[in-house]
């Protein structure tokens, strides 16, 4: 090697890494690596500098995790950018001299790619080479770069798929450390890779060690981290709680969050994802299953221990410091959020291999399948619930297909149900945590009513959401009030559940009247309605036994809103969720208006003589309202009714006989009744109440 200007800094560097490691060289010797990378012009340099960079003791002496394993491809993927950026402006073509100095090292990207492959030899592990190809394919071909020839980049991509791949196949040669070091090069590599070479890829092998890097030591480690946040959490004045950002668990959470494979977890956990899809031995997919389920078990349990599982989410505010709001409880549940929403995509994955592979969906296999889904998304609801992410199409699909697959076997949901069953049914527990369970639980069990006998039903249903249709519970609990009131319908809507929805309607009736507008907004007092008379109208089986039940409870909503209060409901009554904000009437409508509004969404379920009696009757609870802005939007919601398509046939027909020929026109738009009418005018009604 003849001594050049580049050939000194070049055997300095190499003489540091064959020293013994020394933590505040560290950053020096990389700088000075990728730098030399993007300088020297001599191709057997760049081969032995990289091949003592994945050999020299001076960087793999005692483990540091992933740290040193994430800077390598950073060393490469920076020098890569730089020799692509060198060939793009012409470095590797201009003449040059000492007046016109070189760009970087003249080599072309193929060149440079080459030279540093030929440094990964039998002296380093199959993990790091899978550490330098990710780090070059990176910067030769991300963002839109395209620095290699096509041979090239297929070949860069085998090396980096075929070292991943014999490292997950044997884990216990290559270690925690190796394993995770390669799922951290195939993180950053997988994307970029061609379809020819993901179908080189070992799927089978891949699943677990993917997972499992993930949630151990180089990743969540177990879920410790919510677990080692209780220690330094203290009941300062005033009963409020107070983690300090300075704490040494802030600390630990911080440099957890920050961990290459925890910063990553969003690309990491679609790998697995469609490392399960792809699979050909579906009992991996089981094997990932059984794992994820243990991992959010031991997440659950470690929260229910933390302090702060003990505020509500109402009650933040109140006893946490504001320190401690504003900086460690966010940062905590940013983790948690992170925990879930891999958690989603690769249970996603799972269930929807579960639906097309044969094993998988046999009668012996999908229903603990589906039973674990739901136990998993159970375990992470306490996460889901508070940051608002139910509503997920990821989590909304494994939650209903989970339940679909379940409900094929009637004594398997019937376990799975009693196995998530209230600890204390029949009322609200006092433990945040554990009504987040029974919110779970509630929104749950309504999709099995059409498999439960009337006897577990009631057991199953009507006992545990008893206590969330009282009234008077706490106004703070609005989501399970409306979990409980969905439950009950379901349960009410069952054909075979006739003896007990005549047993159980009156308390239902009057948990519903005294609930509105304090504990339920007027959507779902509505809804909540017009459900009870789909259920007590033909063809619903209870209206052959119960004739009279529909009219009786059109009469106690007459009657109450007769004496309901004319004044609008202020936001905190009339809006209690996001879907109340986004059908909000304008202007606010009182207590009277909804209750008429409720009393029209009605008339489209009701049997033919019926509905001609009511339809006057509506009118004239119309024409009470005394604000003339309310009494206009009524009077649209009435002809919206009777010309948008709700009514059948026969309904319309009747609907429009009475608007055009016994009044209806004159006492809607007008405020009055006007004779004479047709023969079948109606006269004065005898109430039912």
């Amino acid at each position: 090697m003849a001594t050049t200007t580049t050939s000194r800094p070049l055997l300095g560097l190499l003489e540091a890494l064959r020293r013994n490691p020394e933590s505040d060289q560290t950053n020096r010797i990389l700088s000075s690596a990728t730098s030399l990378l993007t300088t020297l012009s001599n191709p057997l340099n760049i081969t032995l500098l990289t091949t003592i960079l994945l050999t020299g003791p001076a960087l793999w002496g005692p483990s540091d995790g992933l740290t040193t394993s994430y800077r390598i491809i950073s060393v490469f993927n920076t020098a890569a950018i730089a020799v692509h950026k060198h060939q793009t402006e012409g470095g590797a073509t201009k003449p040059y001299d000492a007046y016109q100095p070189r760009l970087g090292g003249g080599l072309t990207c193929d060149k440079w790619t080459t030279a540093v492959l030929a440094g990964l030899n039998e002296r380093s592990q199959r993990w790091q080479h899978a550490l330098v190809s990710a780090g070059v394919l990176l910067g030769m071909e991300s963002s839109e770069r395209r620095g290699l020839s096509p041979a090239l980049r297929g070949k860069i991509e085998n090396a980096l798929a075929t070292a991943s791949t014999l490292v997950m196949r044997e884990p216990a040669i290559a270690g925690p450390l190796g394993v995770a070091a390669a799922a951290l090069a195939l993180n950053y590599g997988y994307p970029l890779f061609s379809d020819m070479t993901r179908r080189m890829l070992d799927y089978d092998a891949m699943i677990m060690p993917l997972l499992t890097s993930m949630t151990s030591f180089h990743g969540y480690e177990n879920g410790h981290f919510v677990e080692a946040a209780n220690s330094d959490i203290r009941q300062v004045q005033g009963r409020r709680f107070d983690w300090s950002p300075a704490s040494n668990s802030f600390r630990y959470l911080q440099a957890l969050g920050s961990k290459p494979l925890v910063a990553s977890v969003g690309s990491m956990s679609r790998i697995i994802s469609d490392a399960i899809e792809r699979c050909s031995n579906p009992h991996r997919a089981i094997e990932a299953l059984d794992h994820l389920l243990g991992f959010t078990g031991i997440l659950l349990s470690a929260w229910e221990a933390n302090k702060l599982s003990e505020l509500d989410t109402s009650e933040e505010e109140t006893f946490l410091t504001p320190e401690t709001r504003r900086i460690t409880y966010p940062a905590l549940w940013q983790l948690l959020k992170g925990v879930m929403f891999s958690t989603v995509v690769i249970l996603r994955s799972i269930v929807a291999k579960t639906v097309t592979n044969s094993l998988l969906s046999s009668n012996g296999v999908a229903p603990t399948i589906a039973s674990k889904s739901l136990l998993i998304l159970r375990n992470i609801h306490f996460i889901s619930s508070r940051t608002g992410s139910n509503s997920l199409s990821a989590l909304t699909f494994i939650n209903l297909a989970s339940i679909d697959i379940l409900n094929r076997f009637p004594l398997q949901a019937r376990d799975f149900l009693k196995s998530i069953h209230p600890a204390h049914p029949g009322q609200i527990p006092t433990h945040p945590l554990q009504r987040s369970h029974d919110l779970f639980y509630l929104n749950t069990v309504e999709h099995f009513t059409l498999i439960m006998s009337p006897a577990t039903a009631e057991n199953l249903i009507f006992i545990p959401a008893s206590p969330y249709l009282n009234p008077t519970a706490n106004v703070h609990l609005l989501e399970i009030f409306e979990a409980a009131h969905s439950a009950m319908l379901a349960m009410l809507a069952a054909p075979q559940s006739g003896p007990l929805t005549a047993k159980v309607l009156p308390f239902y009736v009057e948990s519903l009247f005294n609930s509105f507008p304090t504990n339920l907004s007027p959507r779902q007092f509505r809804f909540a309605f017009k459900s009870l008379m789909q259920l007590t109208t033909p063809p619903a089986p209870i209206s052959a036994t119960e004739p009279q039940l529909a009219e009786t409870l059109l009469e106690f909503l007459h009657h109450r809103a007769l004496n309901a209060p004319t004044s609008p409901l202020p936001p905190s009554m009339a809006i209690k969720s996001q879907a109340d904000a986004q059908t909000a009437p304008s202007p606010p409508l009182s207590e009277q208006a909804i209750l008429l509004l409720t009393l029209l969404d009605a008339l489209p379920n009701l049997p033919l003589n019926v509905l001609e009696e009511w339809l006057p009757l509506s009118a004239d609870l119309l024409n009470a309202i005394p604000d003339a802005g309310m009494r206009e939007h009524c009077k649209r919601r009435f002809w919206e009714l009777m010309e948008s398509g709700e009514m059948d046939i026969d309904r319309s027909a009747v609907c429009v006989a009475w608007w055009s020929s016994r009044g209806g026109r004159e006492m809607v738009l007008f405020g009055k009744r006007e004779g004479p009418f047709m023969s079948g005018g109606l006269g004065r009604r005898e109430s039912l109440l």
